[in-house]
């Protein structure tokens, strides 16, 4: 089934998957942000795509609303919104929950939770993202559950409290690995050192622990038990003590957890 499809936001979120929705034979059919001319330009993209920096939508369209704003804005926009009668309308947060949009002026509402990083102009591809379900009704449940399917293959129902979940994992697993690796490349460049001599090491850790397990993928002198390595390494932080003390605390971290297996 194909929908129309209002996007109120213009952030990575709402790039990448109004695009997605755009490429599965659905149609674009209003593009919000407060500033206009942000609005303009992103509908640029779109055959049908209006822009407006109004959130009245009673002439629209559009079925279903995606509601891809920052966490912190979702349950001050939702109630200003005006939809048409029996529209869903939906937020893409991890962490929020869905009872955000609790002052929105529908009943139908839910989440349609992308589990991705996103940047503007980085093609991802949308099939193997998994997308979480949630809704306050059947009927906006089946008709998010058909939207996700018709970019995803990877589709599942999952409550708040599950997406949080999901969300505080994907924080560890993510946002926190690519600053370890933003510390890093500091740390070469420092010596002169290009950051590309990690690449293959990358790739191989993060082979591994998909393969087999992060558990079981463990390296490194913390796991080892290495104390003269670890002082080493210490030793050459020490002119920078906020990093010297991510790796006390890391380090220390992975000796109790494997001490205790």
């Amino acid at each position: 089934m194909s929908y129309q499809i209002g996007i109120i936001g213009t952030g990575n979120v709402a790039w990448h998957l109004a695009r997605a929705f755009e490429n599965a034979g659905h149609i674009i059919t209003d593009v919000y942000n407060r500033d206009v001319s942000k609005a303009k330009h992103f509908a640029l993209d779109f055959f049908n795509a209006q822009p407006t920096n109004k959130l009245n939508f009673d002439n629209s369209s559009a079925q279903i609303f995606i509601l891809a704003v920052s966490d912190d804005a979702i349950a001050e926009i939702a109630p200003e919104i005006t939809l048409p009668e029996n529209a869903i309308l939906a937020h893409t947060s991890g962490s929020v929950a869905m009872s955000a949009l609790g002052y929105a002026p529908t009943e139908n509402q839910g989440v349609f939770y992308p589990l991705q990083t996103f940047s503007k102009g980085k093609a991802v591809d949308f099939s193997e993202i998994p997308i979480g379900i949630e809704a306050e009704n059947k009927m906006t449940e089946n008709a998010l559950d058909s939207l996700a399917k018709s970019i995803s293959n990877k589709v599942q129902l999952m409550d708040s409290r599950d997406r949080r979940t999901i969300h505080l994992a994907a924080v560890f697993a993510c946002n926190f690995t690519n600053h370890l690796f933003t510390i890093s490349k500091g740390i070469l460049e420092n010596r002169n050192l290009n950051f590309g001599l990690l690449e293959p090491l990358i790739i191989e850790t993060l082979s591994k622990s998909l393969e087999i397990g992060p558990n079981n993928a463990q390296t490194g002198p913390a796991k080892r038990g290495d104390f003269e390595t670890l002082d080493n390494h210490f030793q050459t932080l020490s002119s920078n003590p906020d990093i010297a003390e991510i790796y006390r605390s890391i380090s220390q971290n992975i000796i109790d957890f494997y001490s205790e297996e």
